[in-house]
């Protein structure tokens, strides 16, 4: 059954994010944090990276969230500003001086290269989106008086505190009520929470969700779904194997309506082989196969591959369609620094039909 999608003309926002944005800071090229003299300043989050690339492709998108009015939290409203995205629904609170009670997040990532992975280092207790309570935000005035075609959220987000717990599931209840269709990013991050935390809050939530997204991990740990074959170096996927998960979870929440699952072989930290494969109207459908994907920054990888199929959805394509422009989208945005997308719709159709890398004059 295909995805009952609100139309333009009753809605003001094609997709809402919600989550935490962090400002990363990264040491240059594949440097090392503790020898490090110079870092990148960087803007990003999970939730966040899905409605700036969406907005990169002309869609209407916004981002709701708690965040601290100082110049760091600026720094990520103007990021979101400046391709577009609509930041009325993030509650700004006061800062008081010193982050005892709001702050913005940190990470420091590095970025990996041969057989040293990349490593991601946080510095984010404490901040203002994990503060968000119940009730702090309308979600009703948004998906019924705004109107929203599209919800995407996740398990970063979830997992940031029982607070962001408990108003995820009065958010998911609101959009549900309201015909938005729900995307929700597994996205286990186990220093955050541990397995059986997110087993026990996620479970409560999926009956809301129309479309589940997560890699062979998040599966396992956030849900229980194992997938058979696969060890903890990933170096090789059996497809078939991750269809049989799949099927499993839409036979145990039949309101799941799509799965996206990204498949990553990693070669090394700069070279991977990258697809994806999409359950929609009871079939499964395989993305063209990035053999030996040459990677500048993985980060945000799944994030491009969320994106791109919600674009596709959110333009009427095909679900064959949608899972390849997704794969696309994925592999683009690792050729690229940073967190959220320097992609434009223009690239993304080029590489989705094929072309190649060949120089354009």
């Amino acid at each position: 059954m295909p995805l009952k999608i609100r139309s333009i003309q009753e809605t003001e926002l094609d997709l809402l994010s919600v989550g935490e944005c962090m400002i990363r800071l990264s040491p240059q090229g594949h440097g090392r944090l503790e020898y490090a003299n110079l870092l990148e300043v960087w803007v990003g989050g999970g939730e966040y990276n899905v409605a700036y690339a969406l907005a990169r492709l002309g869609l209407r998108t916004g981002w709701a969230s708690r965040m601290v009015d100082n110049p760091l939290g600026r720094l990520v409203i103007n990021h979101a500003r400046a391709v577009g995205m609509d930041t009325r629904e993030v509650v700004m609170v006061p800062y008081d001086g010193v982050g005892k009670k709001d702050r913005v997040g940190l990470n420091f990532t590095e970025v990996g290269t041969s057989v040293r992975a990349s490593v991601t280092l946080y510095d984010r207790g404490h901040s203002a989106a994990m503060h968000l309570k119940p009730g702090e935000i309308d979600w009703t005035r948004i998906f019924e008086k705004r109107g929203v075609r599209w919800l995407h959220t996740g398990g970063i987000f979830t997992a940031l505190s029982d607070d962001t717990a408990a108003t995820c599931k009065e958010m998911l209840q609101a959009a549900h009520a309201a015909g938005t269709i729900v995307s929700y990013d597994l996205n286990f991050r186990s220093k955050l929470w541990s397995s059986k935390r997110a087993q026990e809050v996620t479970k409560e939530l999926v009956p809301y969700v129309d479309c589940l997204i997560g890699n062979e991990e998040d599966f396992q740990k956030v849900l229980g779904f194992e997938v058979e074959g696969t060890d903890e170096n990933l170096r090789e996927l059996p497809v078939e194997n991750y269809k049989k998960m799949v099927r499993r979870v839409v036979e145990s929440y039949p309101n799941v309506q799509v799965v996206g699952t990204t498949l990553r072989e990693v070669r090394s930290g700069l070279v991977n082989n990258w697809a994806a494969i999409l359950y929609a109207d009871g079939s499964f459908h395989e993305s063209r196969r990035y053999e030996n994907l040459e990677i500048e920054d993985r980060v945000g990888g799944g994030d491009g591959f969320s994106s791109g199929f919600a674009y596709g959805f959110l333009t009427g394509m095909s679900s064959e369609e949608c899972v390849n422009l997704g794969a696309a989208h994925g592999a683009l945005l690792q050729t690229t620094r940073g967190d959220t997308s320097m992609i434009t719709l223009e690239e993304l159709m080029h590489v989705y039909g094929g072309g190649s890398a060949r120089i354009k004059r």
